[in-house]
């Protein structure tokens, strides 16, 4: 990773693809991802970390399948929530947004599992920003 500062607008602005995160540093052994994200992603879970989420731009919706129940949260712009390890969940934005993920590196983006795959969800663990 490289030494010195990194843009998000900048790095946001290099790539399209939506539901393809974008490792743009590392923190230990963890990755700080941004995405592109509109439309809905897949039901899945890590059995074995959380999931950090913070909204850099537009709205994210995350529905959550718990033991009481199912519920969806809604993340405005500016927002952080952490997904519980073991917790299936859906992440969907109805207009677009734009995300940051922290998580142990290595991990994938549809978690340990999930539904199946449509063509639209990257299952990759990250791409680095120049891919």
């Amino acid at each position: 990773m490289s030494d010195v500062p990194v843009s998000l607008r900048a790095a946001l602005a290099s790539f399209d693809a939506l539901w393809s995160p974008r490792i743009v540093t590392r923190v230990n052994d963890y990755d700080v991802r941004i995405a592109k994200v509109e439309g809905e992603h897949v039901w899945h879970a890590h059995e074995d970390t959380d999931e950090f989420f913070l909204v850099l731009d537009g709205e994210l919706h995350l529905s959550l399948r718990e033991p009481g129940g199912e519920r969806t949260v809604v993340l405005p712009q500016g927002s952080v929530f952490t997904v519980p390890r073991g917790t299936e969940h859906r992440p969907y934005a109805p207009s677009g947004a734009a995300i940051l993920m922290f998580e142990p590196a290595g991990t994938s983006s549809v978690g340990d599992r999930h539904d199946a795959l449509p063509d639209h969800v990257d299952a990759t663990t990250g791409h680095a920003l120049d891919d």
